[in-house]
């Protein structure tokens, strides 16, 4: 899909914006921010992916005639907004960190700072773009640490969101870790590996199964890797694989054999299937295993010792398995009035839904080793995170502190992508994103990244923050107070 225009949003996002418009609020000064509250089960962290996309909607982000026509025909908008919307160009700054960053719930993500019915615009679409490519770009993080050196192939795009979600899926996932692609599309507009080999259809249309090997081979002889379980995996499938490599050999081929196994017992197929290609002479063999893999069966597989060193990753891959959304939101964080940044946050029954007031700066700290120690958030003019110790406070517990050390290295974790609606660096190739993200990745803690029951990462507040955020609680309910029986 191309760049995405302003009507890919939900209707209420423009009747908010030209109720705006109505009331002369239109050109105020606001800074939304995202987020997400929750990891994916058993997830220790979620790799930032889809900013570069969004950049190209923005860099395209106009009303067109026909979408103009289109809002007039629903005889919702005021004629005014409808006159003034022929102009409409996203003129704001957005702050991001690099696509294939780490990061963590309740930590801003981006933070767009923009006329307030621009800001109100961009919702959907960024929680669209931004949402589901760092969901899939988490789980193939997950794949890629389960997979070890192995390579790992993205075969999702038939199981695939619609056309939309195989491309952007496809994109997360090679930025999650993925080696390659069946996506074909996909290897010619990110320029990545597409790689495929052949299905049991092909297998099944010729009158054997050693025939169909020949065949195959006969055309591609350079990159080979036959499909050995149609019938029987051990009894025919690896027999005329190894018939056919032997037949090549002896015609002076120098090419690495590779063998495909789609269903059964993956580590029980395996073993057996190494060591009769062994006994054959044929050890350095490419065993790829697929087959409704995840990173929790792929990590299974490997600890049961099969010789599988290659894995196809698909639908639970594609469809991020059993976590079907990231809940990321955008929230309000300030507006500008009466001279001043004035502070806004959403008061909730629920303490995690309780959200921090003001415009923030996630600071990420390094152990002397170089992991990631925890992020802290710090009002963005508060420059106190740069020396010596920093204390920082539980963001629902405010009491619960974690100290980080003056030795220990950090950084501001978002950085200006756009000003003034201009896009401030060409766009990355995706290779070079990926390398970014496992650089990073890296950088975890062993304890965070494990597939089950990972640590759970410090995110916290800073001290002038925290304070800001219980005076503004009492503030709240000292003004709304709480009827009788309230808990």
């Amino acid at each position: 899909m191309g760049p995405l225009g302003p009507l890919f949003t939900d209707l209420y996002e423009l009747t908010m914006m030209a109720g705006y418009y109505a009331q002369g609020k239109q050109s105020q000064p606001a800074v939304f921010e995202y987020f997400f509250r929750r990891l994916p089960q058993h997830t220790g962290f979620a790799v930032f992916a889809g900013l570069d996309d969004l950049l190209d909607d923005l860099a395209e982000f106009r009303f067109s005639e026909s979408d103009i026509e289109y809002l007039t025909s629903l005889g919702t908008f005021p004629e005014p907004f409808l006159n003034q919307i022929p102009d409409f160009r996203f003129e704001g700054d957005l702050w991001a960190p690099p696509e294939g960053t780490p990061v963590f719930p309740y930590e801003p993500i981006a933070r767009v700072h923009a006329p307030l019915a621009q800001a109100q615009l961009l919702e959907t679409l960024l929680l669209c773009r931004l949402n589901y490519q760092t969901l899939i770009a988490t789980k193939a993080s997950r794949v890629r640490y389960a997979a070890e050196e192995d390579p790992v192939l993205e075969f999702g795009l038939r199981r695939a969101q619609g056309p939309d979600g195989g491309m952007s899926g496809t994109r997360a996932a090679i930025i999650g870790g993925c080696d390659s692609t069946s996506n074909t599309q996909a290897g010619k507009c990110f320029g990545v590996r597409a790689v495929g080999t052949q299905a049991h259809s092909w297998i099944m249309s010729f009158p054997t199964e050693l025939e169909a090997f020949r065949a195959y081979a006969e055309v591609f002889p350079e990159h080979l890797i036959l499909l050995v379980d149609t019938y029987d995996t051990l009894a025919s499938g690896v027999p005329n694989a190894i018939q056919v490599f032997k037949e090549l050999r002896a015609k002076g081929w120098k090419g690495r054999p590779g063998i495909r196994i789609d269903s059964g017992d993956l580590a029980r197929l395996s073993k057996e299937a190494h060591r009769m290609l062994a006994d054959a002479g044929f050890e350095d063999t490419l065993i790829v295993a697929s087959s409704e893999l995840d990173e929790n069966l792929i990590a299974d597989i490997k600890r049961q010792g099969a010789k599988a060193n290659a894995w196809g990753v698909g639908t639970k891959l594609m469809t991020g398995g059993t976590e079907p959304a990231l809940g990321g939101v955008y929230k309000l964080a300030a507006i500008h009035a009466d001279g001043r940044w004035e502070p806004k946050f959403k008061i909730s029954d629920n303490p995690e839904k309780t959200t921090d007031p003001g415009i923030k700066m996630p600071i990420r700290f390094y152990d002397v080793n170089g992991y990631i120690a925890g992020d802290v958030l710090f009002a963005q003019d508060d420059d106190s995170w740069r020396i010596g110790e920093v204390v920082s406070h539980d963001r629902m517990v405010l009491e619960h502190l974690h100290t980080f050390p003056q030795e220990f290295g950090r950084r501001p974790l978002l950085e200006p992508v756009t000003r003034a609606g201009d896009r401030l660096a060409d766009p990355l190739k995706l290779n070079e994103i990926r390398d970014f993200a496992q650089q990073q990745i890296a950088r975890i803690p062993h304890e965070t990244r494990r597939l089950v029951n990972p640590q759970t990462y410090w995110v916290g507040l800073s001290d002038r923050l925290a304070h800001e955020k219980r005076q503004a609680i009492e503030s709240f309910w000292r003004a709304h107070p709480a009827p009788m029986g309230r808990d």
